[in-house]
């Protein structure tokens, strides 16, 4: 059966189910797609994982961030300290986490060590990233997949922690969409005027210089990493639900659309252009910006609803209600 074909299937099972059809509106949708995702009826996402990749970015020698680069290894170790927000929304949700050190520029003993470089290299200069540390950021992000479904686990997430990453995403979102800088570039972690000046003239910098291969040129180890996590992911045909602005830019780069969840909508203007390349709506729509998986950590709780009702209802005939 095709993935059309398990998607029929499951919208059968759907209107056999003891509720009106379409009651259930999109939720009814994200169970469809995981029906085709893993092609079976007898769908599960009771072991979720988010992975988060931390990197640092050369290209805030631009200054392109309110907050120093320190602050990349310095959030790092709160994640290992349980208290970041993602932290929270993880035990909250009974979600495994796990914090990949992709490249911070001053390393944080306890983080799963796949670290490319102390940071990738400023792209208004240079690509940021050899082929080579391309090719073993991607690599890092495929077996980290690999390592949860050995571990079995059934639905998968994922974010990010970099200062100067918003520029990253932001060149990339202005790279895959042609949109202009000004339309794509939003304020991250809460630039100034003066720090916006900036970013945006880095990113057009780094665009007139890199008119090709914009996540080697533009990206960042993380963002990287996040891309090889999604074809993973879809490698295991486990469904995998993306966060916000910055880990859609690694899913549009992806290409991989079928498997992937966009978990919510970020404030960052480009995220827009970014859904619309992946062909998706997302799940939640809270004005959020943090990062971190936070919006996979809420997305997740809401796929796993929509599974339960898919699995768990009783059917017309089973339980005896008429139906129309």
């Amino acid at each position: 059966m095709t993935y059309s074909d398990w998607i029929d299937a499951a919208r059968q099972r759907q209107l056999r189910l003891t509720k009106p059809p379409g009651s259930l509106g999109r939720l009814e949708d994200v169970a469809n797609r995981i029906v085709a995702i893993r092609e079976t009826l007898d769908i599960t996402a009771n072991r979720p994982r988010i992975v988060l990749f931390a990197a640092d970015h050369g290209v805030c020698a631009e200054g392109v961030s309110p907050y120093p680069q320190e602050v990349t290894a310095q959030m790092a170790l709160n994640f290992l300290r349980g208290g970041a927000a993602i932290n929270a929304f993880a035990r909250a949700g009974q979600i495994d986490l796990k914090v990949v050190d992709m490249g911070i520029a001053v390393p944080v003993p306890g983080l799963i060590d796949r670290r490319i470089a102390a940071g990738t290299r400023n792209f208004c200069l240079e690509p940021a990233m050899t082929e080579e540390q391309l090719q073993a950021a991607v690599d890092a992000g495929k077996e980290m997949a690999d390592d949860a479904v050995r571990d079995g686990c059934d639905i998968l997430g994922f974010g990010e922690m970099g200062i100067g990453n918003t520029t990253s995403a932001s060149a990339i979102a202005a790279a895959l969409s042609g949109q202009p800088v000004e339309a794509v570039t939003g304020t991250g972690t809460g630039a100034d005027d003066a720090c916006m000046a900036r970013k945006r003239s880095a990113i057009q910098r780094g665009l007139n210089l890199h008119p090709r291969n914009p996540l080697q040129c533009l990206g960042g180890f993380e963002i990287a990493a996040m891309c090889g996590f999604c074809i993973g992911a879809a490698a295991h045909r486990i469904p995998v639900v993306t966060d916000g602005f910055i880990a859609t830019a690694a899913a549009a780069l992806a290409k991989v659309p079928e498997y992937v969840f966009a978990s919510h909508r970020s404030a960052e203007p480009g995220h827009a252009y970014l859904l619309a390349i992946l062909g998706q709506e997302p799940l939640l729509d809270l004005g959020m910006r943090l990062g971190e998986g936070t919006g996979a950590a809420l997305a997740i709780k809401l796929i796993q609803a929509s599974v339960a009702a898919f699995t768990g209802m009783a059917t017309f005939d089973s339980a005896g209600v008429s139906n129309k």
